[in-house]
């Protein structure tokens, strides 16, 4: 069979305008719904131009290929997103805001106030947020008197294995918002969701401001891929 010709672009970037309409992942989408589409084109469909002499189908593979799955692609950084040839600041800033409302949506899929009465209830909020994370990221989810969530709230990022937290941030947002309570949540990228004594004393701190601004500490739990600790259940809040 003979290979449809793809037009060149001279001096200007390639755009899916130039693509056959058959291979136009927009009109393809319009066509036959977004589920049609790959993962390619999906991607293409986001990046919206390609770069001089290249489609943009290419550049999504590209991207793609780089990071071998499209959990890598939604984890990746900006700055390890503009490594790849053909994506700079703004498109990379396009990628990651996708995944970011994509997260949201996943996090919490009917917009609304969920509770969050247990360590359980937890880690459905949080579990797009943190999954994949390669550096310890502390949050705080907000919550009513009724125990419902108001939002959750990235409170630091560190490093590998620590993560640095003052009671004034972790404690700032929460006043603002008017939060009677709150829960915090950070994870062990070692995969070990076990306590350390840095976070044990961290809790205790937490906690004790907490009585100081009138906001209850109803837990902090530890996460990572395969489970959580509950610091709560162990009897350690």
């Amino acid at each position: 069979m003979k290979e449809a010709s793809v037009p060149k672009a001279r001096g200007k970037s390639f755009t899916i305008n130039d693509l056959p309409d058959s291979e136009k992942p927009r009109e393809r989408l319009q066509e036959h719904g977004a589920g049609a589409l790959s993962v390619q084109e999906l991607l293409a469909v986001v990046l919206g131009r390609g770069i001089s002499g290249e489609s943009v189908t290419v550049t999504a593979q590209r991207l793609f290929d780089h990071f071998g799955t499209l959990r890598g692609v939604a984890n990746a950084t900006v700055e390890e997103l503009c490594q790849v040839r053909g994506i700079k600041l703004a498109k990379a800033s396009q990628i990651k805001a996708v995944f970011e409302l994509a997260g949201r949506l996943e996090s919490n899929p009917d917009g609304d106030k969920r509770p969050v009465k247990t360590p359980e209830d937890a880690m459905n909020v949080v579990r797009e947020q943190l999954r994949g994370m390669k550096k310890e990221c502390f949050l705080a989810l907000l919550l009513t008197t009724r125990g419902k969530l108001i939002k959750m709230v990235e409170v630091s990022v560190g490093s590998l294995d620590s993560s640095i937290v003052h009671p004034r941030e972790a404690f700032r947002e929460a006043m603002t918002a008017s939060a009677a309570s709150v829960v915090f949540v950070h994870n062990h990228p070692s995969g070990d969701p076990s306590p350390s004594a840095e976070d044990v004393k961290m809790t205790e701190r937490l906690v004790q401001v907490g009585q100081l601004v009138g906001i209850d500490v109803l837990d902090h739990v530890i996460v990572c891929d395969g489970g959580f600790t509950s610091m709560k259940r162990k009897g350690l809040l």
